[in-house]
């Protein structure tokens, strides 16, 4: 997608205001930091930007699209007015009305109703669509009725830890320390160096080493941060969905913890990339999270999860791969795995892993931006 091609323009799209922001002791408010915010007002920095890759799947636009050819050589121009910006604000307002009068105000109307990956919304139906095989997304899975062959969630988590190398032998994985290699479009996909730290039973840090400097995201257990040089938001202080997804995130590393991430379970069938998997979709208070394990092996082969936004639900997924051995530890983990978003796509892939290695408590705390 255009969009995704273009997700180095779009961290750009950040820059609206003349200066960076600096750290802070509260979350950050886009009100603050952006320029010429009229409409989505209210909304920390985090959603803010998630906001903005929220619109640019729904219409398969990138951030020059909107704000100008000019922003792409002088950030200052992501502040100047453009068509499409106008008329993007005239859509959110219509786009409100309508859930507010028809919805009692949750977001049931969003972009993609309409554009679905769009820049504009079709009002004729598709004879080639109509007639073509359906393009299932797993990730879409609503679970109703459980199949009769389906295992109880119990079962299913239960076989997950065995083919890990089972409880007794992860209970002694304590923390794990890991080396490799991270790609991505922050990086214009050129691979460099990457340091993971994790500690049981869910923090989680992580250290890009990118050109101008260390990138860091950590989820301390409570909080979450991501401090990246020479970006126009050089820290970004994580709140709400964005802290609860840091925590899912790192729960996966030990996998003891992901029944408990949801209060009810339910497990149906599906397929990822030709294989059959078991969808166990957790639902309570917060929005659901979906793991999605191989039915014949029953490894882990993806998790999904969202975040949900004032202006629509914004969907996460994390693909796991290449599972082996812990030297010395006797279990299993995922040796790569690749991140989805709206924004962008990653991929980690780890060529040493150490487990019950002693780990500096300053590797989990809050994060300093640093330069080269």
């Amino acid at each position: 997608m255009k969009a995704i091609r273009n997700y180095v323009l779009f961290v750009l799209s950040a820059a609206l205001t003349f200066g960076q922001a600096q750290p802070a002791a509260k979350p950050q408010m886009a009100d603050a930091v952006y320029k010429d915010i009229k409409l989505l007002k209210g909304l920390t920095v985090d959603q803010f930007l998630d906001t903005m890759g929220f619109f640019s799947a729904s219409t398969n636009m990138n951030c020059i699209d909107c704000h100008g050819l000019p922003a792409a050589g002088d950030q200052k121009h992501y502040a100047d007015d453009t068509k499409l910006k106008t008329k993007a604000r005239m859509m959110i307002g219509m786009m409100q009305a309508i859930n507010k009068q028809n919805f009692a105000g949750k977001s049931i109307v969003t972009c993609y109703t309409c554009h679905r990956g769009g820049e504009d919304p079709k009002s004729t139906p598709s004879l080639a669509v109509q007639y073509s095989e359906p393009l299932d997304d797993p990730d879409e899975i609503e679970i109703r009725t459980a199949a009769d062959e389906a295992p109880s969630p119990d079962q299913l988590f239960d076989k997950y830890i065995q083919a890990l190398g089972g409880a007794q032998r992860l209970a002694a994985v304590t923390s794990i320390v890991a080396k490799g290699t991270y790609v991505g479009f922050d990086t214009e996909t050129e691979k460099r160096m990457v340091d993971i730290y994790l500690k049981a039973p869910g923090v989680r840090s992580q250290v890009v080493h990118y050109r101008a400097g260390d990138g860091i995201t950590t989820y301390d257990g409570s909080a979450a941060w991501i401090s990246q040089p020479d970006k126009p938001v050089p820290f970004i202080e994580l709140t709400g969905g964005q802290i609860e997804g840091a925590k899912i995130d790192a729960t996966a590393f030990f996998p003891a913890g992901l029944r408990k991430l949801r209060s009810a379970w339910k497990i149906g069938m599906t397929t990822i990339d030709g294989r059959d998997v078991w969808a166990a979709v957790g639902t309570g208070p917060e929005p659901p999270v979906k793991l999605f394990f191989d039915k014949n092996s029953g490894l882990l082969v993806r998790l999904a999860r969202y975040i949900q936004l004032p202006i629509g639900r914004v969907p996460v997924h994390v693909d796991f791969d290449d599972y082996r051995e812990i030297p010395g530890a006797g279990v299993k983990m995922p040796f790569k795995w690749t991140p989805t978003w709206v924004d962008g796509q990653s991929t980690t892939a780890l060529t040493e892993v150490q487990a019950n290695v002693s780990i500096d408590a300053a590797k989990f705390a809050r994060p300093t931006a640093t330069k080269k």
